[in-house]
């Protein structure tokens, strides 16, 4: 077994390393599982670096999501076979082999491309639940976002399409404008647009820049709308005007992830994932691959995931 294990928090050069610890035999109701690839994704960074809301105890393999397939199981496995695809929900992925209850795995449909299947846990569903959880959308409604050329982005744009909601999407470069309206936005507009003037009139905001972008998106909202923030990219806290919540009325709103987990019951959970699952499956949900790097190469990875103008996911290649 390889992992990438965490000593401590700080320069990943310092304090991340490549390791062989032990693996536990499956117990009852656990599985075996030969991870095959792992996105490196911007809470990833944030835990290496010790900023993220939730963080391990050292030393610990880290790496929030992944694929894998199944090569043993313990006593009293139910509905999952040797060889089944299987996305994990627990951290703990960036390593060639990991043992897991099974209730902690997403059975995936045949055929599915597991580089896709690797990104199924965290983009999918927050792009999901951020546009079911705040606001009742009605088809042809307005939804906003910056970031839009991000993981979460490109999937809001394809859900959004999928569902028959309309995006307005900002994006820090032109070049993008083309390449996202291919992908089904509505509009595409850059930074330094004005919102107050497009007239869309969202209903609903996502905000993973803060900073001036968020306030830019918020002069976009419709009376009672309700801008929702996911991310912090710029690290510029959000500066929001009296009268745009005195005269508009506008709702303030934060998402995690995590914290979605813990309150949204398992057989939602699976319903989504099953739903998510299948519009990857069929191509409604595809997000690009900038690059893939064996596990060894993981300093090399964190260095690519971190560098501005990816025009995609780095993965892990877990067997390579």
């Amino acid at each position: 077994m390889k992992a990438a294990r965490l000593h401590g928090f700080g320069k990943a050069a310092e304090v991340l390393s490549i390791d062989s610890p032990d693996l536990p035999e499956p117990a009852e109701n656990e599985v075996r599982i030969e991870m095959l690839a792992s996105p490196i994704n911007p809470a990833d960074l944030n835990v290496i670096e010790g900023t993220y809301g939730q963080l391990p105890t050292p030393p610990a393999i880290i790496g929030n999501e992944g694929v894998g397939r199944i090569v043993r199981m313990g006593a009293g496995v139910p509905e999952l076979r040797i060889g089944d695809l299987v996305a994990v929900l627990d951290p703990g992925s960036w390593c060639s082999h990991r043992t897991v209850p099974a209730a902690r795995v997403i059975p995936l449909p045949p055929g599915i491309d597991p580089r896709q299947a690797a990104m199924l846990v965290v983009n999918p569903p927050t792009a999901y639940a951020m546009l079911h959880d705040f606001v009742s959308l009605q088809p042809g409604d307005w939804v906003v976002q910056n970031a839009a050329n991000s993981g979460v982005g490109r999937c809001v744009i394809q859900l959004a399409r999928h569902l028959g909601f309309r995006t307005l999407n900002v994006v820090l470069r032109a070049e993008l404008i083309d390449e996202l309206l291919k992908l089904g936005a509505d509009r595409v507009v850059t930074e330094d647009t004005d919102l107050r003037k497009d007239g869309a009139s969202a209903q609903l905001a996502l905000n993973a820049v803060g900073g001036a972008s968020a306030l830019n998106m918020a002069n976009a909202l419709a009376a009672g709308g309700t801008l929702v923030t996911y991310g912090a990219m710029s690290r510029q806290p959000l500066k929001i005007p009296n009268g745009l919540l005195i005269f508009k009325n506008l709702a303030f709103r934060g998402f995690w992830l995590r914290q979605w987990f813990e309150v949204t019951p398992p057989d939602e959970q699976n319903r989504i994932f099953q739903f998510l699952g299948k519009r990857i499956a069929d191509g409604t949900i595809r997000v690009p691959v900038h690059a893939s790097y064996p596990l060894d190469r993981i300093h090399e990875a964190l260095a690519a995931a971190a560098a501005g103008g990816r025009d995609g996911k780095v993965l892990l290649d877990l067997q390579a």
